[in-house]
């Protein structure tokens, strides 16, 4: 009799409280959001599908087509190899990116003056521009005026942006030097909301700094790790400027990406209509990708709640 009275009171209790917070909030007060979004993003989405069923060059009146730009681009080899090189770029990036910006926020994370000025020096290159980057990187690689002829090692010496191969994984190296900085920025964040009494009481059982971090950080991190993974995936679905300055596709197409590829097709073969197509394949792409990784985070954190 006493449990179920004190049940009641605390549910008449945190009653209005349950259903403030659960409470949605007013159409007037999410509609100038709503406005903004409809206006600067799903007004031109639309007028690039409308576009992607025409056939136009920039200047002339554009002509409907129908499906002809998505058959032609859905069976030309050059729109696979682009969205190979794409989804290329994707994982490769994450390998890179991921584990140093990981190792690099822990660093950062911890107390000490030397670590808060690596911490700065760290987060410089995210200031810069990706067009001084790539112009800056594309003069360090030059084989005859660049790092070889500054140091004299011979191994510099190589056709760094003139290879296919070595051109495709240079790129994703100064991709990777430009935007670690702030997924270094997001794990510092997270460790440095890491409670201190777990690593108190690891210490306690004598764990050394490995188990710590393979036991506390990490799992510490799964929600971090997933928010900074999905901004890095998506993120690759728009490398644009950096690799226009520093290869323009080349050498041949061995750098030119899905974003790249939209652009040539659109202003420098004049089709706009074969741009827009893509540009559609592009938008489609990343929404999935963004829609499948926020329902892996739901289940990930279903599947924790039910397993505590």
């Amino acid at each position: 009799m006493t449990r179920s009275l004190v049940r009641e009171r605390t549910a008449v209790r945190n009653g209005p409280r349950t259903a403030a917070r659960g409470a949605a909030p007013h159409p007037v007060m999410i509609a100038p959001a709503l406005l903004f979004f409809a206006i600067f993003a799903l007004l031109p989405l639309g007028g690039v599908v409308v576009l992607s069923l025409m056939k136009w060059d920039g200047i002339a009146d554009p002509a409907w087509t129908g499906l002809g730009n998505w058959a032609a681009a859905l069976s030309d080899p050059a729109t696979y190899h682009a969205i190979g090189l794409s989804v290329r770029v994707m994982v490769v990036s994450w390998l890179f990116q991921t584990p140093v910006s990981l190792l690099l926020g822990v660093l950062t994370a911890g107390r000490g003056r030397y670590r808060a000025v690596l911490g700065v020096l760290y987060f410089l290159p995210l200031l810069l521009s990706s067009a001084a980057i790539a112009i800056a990187f594309k003069a360090l690689l030059d084989p005859n005026f660049g790092l070889s002829r500054a140091f004299g090692v011979a191994a510099l010496a190589q056709d760094w942006l003139g290879d296919p191969t070595l051109a495709l994984y240079v790129v994703i190296f100064v991709i990777g030097w430009q935007f670690m900085p702030f997924h270094t920025l997001l794990y510092q964040a997270g460790v440095r909301q890491i409670p201190a009494q777990l690593y108190e009481a690891a210490q306690l059982d004598g764990a050394g700094p490995v188990r710590q971090f393979f036991h506390i950080t990490l799992p510490q991190l799964r929600y971090t790790i997933l928010t900074s993974s999905t901004l890095m995936l998506v993120g690759s679905l728009t490398y644009f400027d950096l690799v226009f300055v520093l290869t323009g596709g080349g050498p041949g197409d061995a750098t030119r990406f899905l974003p790249l590829d939209m652009y040539l097709n659109g202003f420098s073969n004049n089709d706009m209509g074969r741009a827009s197509t893509l540009a559609v394949l592009l938008v489609v792409a990343g929404l999935a990708l963004s829609l499948g990784l926020a329902r892996f985070a739901r289940f990930s954190r279903g599947s924790q709640q039910e397993g505590a």
